[in-house]
């Protein structure tokens, strides 16, 4: 049950982030659903590979780098699917920045007891 409201928040917040972002499209709720879906199977599958590859460069940057990792994530997504759209890689690091920010913020709230 908490995997199934944790995925509804993303999907949520995807789908608000054009309020925050202008250069981030949604174009529907379904494409909101599909990446989320997406972005977790990138962060699932993908992420923890290029995060091992390149960790030289996140211990020379003081773990900046895996803000450009998490940017990457989003930008392959706006590649996968239709109905999202971001304008350039800069933006897609912020949106990934926001993304993060904003699941981390209510995942907090929500998992208080």
């Amino acid at each position: 049950m908490r995997y199934l409201i944790s995925f509804l928040i993303n999907a949520g917040v995807l789908y608000a982030m054009p309020f925050l972002i202008p250069a981030f499209k949604v174009a529907n709720p379904q494409s909101a659903l599909i990446a989320a879906v997406v972005i977790g199977l990138l962060n699932t599958i993908v992420r923890p590979i290029l995060g091992i590859l390149t960790l030289p460069i996140t211990v020379l940057t003081l773990g900046l780098f895996l803000l450009v990792l998490n940017g990457f994530m989003f930008w392959i997504a706006d590649k996968v699917i239709d109905g999202i759209t971001i304008q350039n890689f800069g933006w897609a690091m912020v949106c990934a920045l926001v993304y993060s920010l904003i699941t981390w913020a209510v995942g907090a709230v929500l998992n208080r007891k």
